[in-house]
């Protein structure tokens, strides 16, 4: 791959960055993807004035107009599909099969969201006397679009498109971990033929993202950590004007309930758990398991999967199950957590390791920490799973509902009157039954409740904070009421 320094993307041109230099590594064997520079406050600057400057045209378009530009952006995508997919697999380290899944979602995504968009926020028209209702939806103006690097491309674009389609003008600052596959993106929005100014890219660290939200912005469209989010909502508090989408991740449960087929429960676990390393928002960290004969099996068998598990990078013939973690430093850090579940009385039973030096392999790794009182509520946001054992199944809805946050949960088990007792009692903005918790459709609302999340669900829901409702009452001419309100002469 090219490694020249690359530019910012404002205004419908590439710019020369000013800012200090950063870079992006293969975080399988370190090579070098990617060589940039972070925006400057004065870029910053230029981008969030090109976006109003492009605002009152884009969103005075037909809807028609505008959802042209968003289909001709997926069909570009569909004529490079691969080297999309080869890029998502360099920059994040998924393997091929799993990169292929994100460039399926973001292609699907115009057409999703065009149907989002007719349905939930399309003109509404009613009858009253001497005129007519009006339910009508405007834009919020210029907001922010702040990217996560576990799926570099398909949640931005997952704020980015149902923004444009709405009407709105953004400037999108990606994860500082995978600006390679941002910059793809864009060039893609650039051979739209998207006017100038509706979308602009700026690249850097939390530094550019600071600045960005001192601009003049009108939304925040968010996907990271709880953390973060929190910042950003404080930020803002002082500012109930601007419409914040935050989406925080969770720590969230999997209950394994009593199952026909043991081998099919441990394959949706390790779905649950494992998948892309663990890098999911929607990944179980906590597994439930029966305290009785039947969990034993359970639990043996998982850990006999789990040690057998193919990690590799994405070259790998046969093809690995997942990757490595982003970069070797967050790899360091969730040996660091995962000694601190240890420290408090985890049990493990697997223990996750580094595989290689200076990249970012973890083998997965499981941890009993059904005899821990108070376990700590952290997201892990790695390949490793922490077990508890229950006596009975309140027990585990009880356990279920040990976290602050509320992204996620999932029951395993062949009982439906175990599932709505499960449903009823959880809390959780994704209920999954015999299905991994990781299991999401964009044909669907996603987000959570607690400190997963604002309740402003995306997916097919992201149409509702892209636009704000206008109610009008209307009639073509001036005209008196046949009997006039007491008390008023003429």
């Amino acid at each position: 791959m090219n490694t020249k320094v690359k530019q910012h993307y404002i205004n419908g041109h590439w710019i020369d960055g000013r800012g200090d230099p950063f870079t992006s590594i293969n975080p399988a064997n370190n090579a070098l993807l990617w060589t940039g520079s972070h925006a400057t406050a004065a870029e910053i600057s230029n981008a969030v004035n090109a976006a109003h400057g492009a605002l009152r045209h884009w969103s005075q378009l037909e809807f028609t107009a505008r959802a042209k530009h968003i289909e001709k952006f997926c069909q570009i995508v569909e004529s490079r599909r691969m080297e999309l997919t080869t890029l998502i697999s360099e920059e994040a380290g998924k393997p091929l099969w799993e990169s292929a899944t994100e460039v399926s979602a973001v292609i699907s995504k115009g057409a999703l969201s065009i149907q989002a968009y007719l349905e939930r926020t399309s003109e509404k028209k009613g009858v009253i006397p001497e005129g007519a209702s009006y339910l009508r939806y405007k834009p919020h103006g210029v907001v922010a679009v702040l990217g996560p690097f576990n799926f570099p491309a398909h949640l931005s674009n997952g704020h980015i498109i149902p923004a444009l389609l709405a009407g709105n003008t953004v400037v999108y600052k990606p994860s500082e971990l995978t600006p390679a596959v941002a910059e793809w993106i864009m060039q893609c929005w650039h051979e739209s033929h998207l006017p100038a100014g509706v979308i602009n890219c700026i690249q850097g660290g939390v530094d550019s993202a600071i600045h960005l939200l001192k601009e003049d912005i009108q939304g925040v469209y968010f996907t990271g950590s709880y953390n973060t989010g929190v910042k950003i909502n404080q930020q803002f508090s002082a500012r109930p004007d601007v419409i914040l989408a935050l989406e925080m991740g969770g720590n969230n449960p999997l209950i394994i309930d009593e199952v026909t087929d043991i081998n099919a429960a441990v394959y949706q676990t390790i779905l649950s758990s494992f998948i892309t390393a663990g890098q999911r928002c929607t990944c179980a960290r906590r597994v439930l398991i029966a305290d009785n004969a039947k969990g034993d099996d359970v639990l043996a068998q998982l850990i006999n999967a789990t040690k057998r598990l193919h990690t590799g990078a994405y070259t790998n013939t046969p093809e690995p199950f997942m990757g490595p973690v982003i970069s070797h430093q967050h790899a360091l850090s969730h040996l660091n957590a995962q000694q601190a579940l240890i420290k408090a009385g985890g049990n493990p039973l697997i223990k996750m390791a580094l595989l290689s030096e200076n990249t970012g392999f973890l083998s997965p790794g499981i941890i009993d920490m059904s005899h821990v009182v108070h376990p700590g509520d952290e997201e892990i946001f790695a390949p490793l799973i922490q077990v508890y054992r229950y006596k009975h199944f309140d027990d585990a809805l009880a356990l279920a509902n040990q976290t602050r946050y509320g992204l996620a949960a999932g029951l395993l088990s062949s009982n439906k009157e175990r599932y709505q007792a499960f449903y009823h009692t959880v809390r959780a903005g994704l209920m999954n039954w015999n299905r991994p918790t990781t299991g999401a459709l964009s044909s669907l609302p996603f987000g959570g409740i607690g400190n997963s999340g604002n309740h402003r669900p995306s997916a097919y829901f992201a149409a509702d904070y892209c636009a704000y409702p206008i109610a009008s009452l209307e009639q073509a001419d001036i005209t008196l009421p046949q009997e006039l309100i007491p008390g008023i002469a003429l």
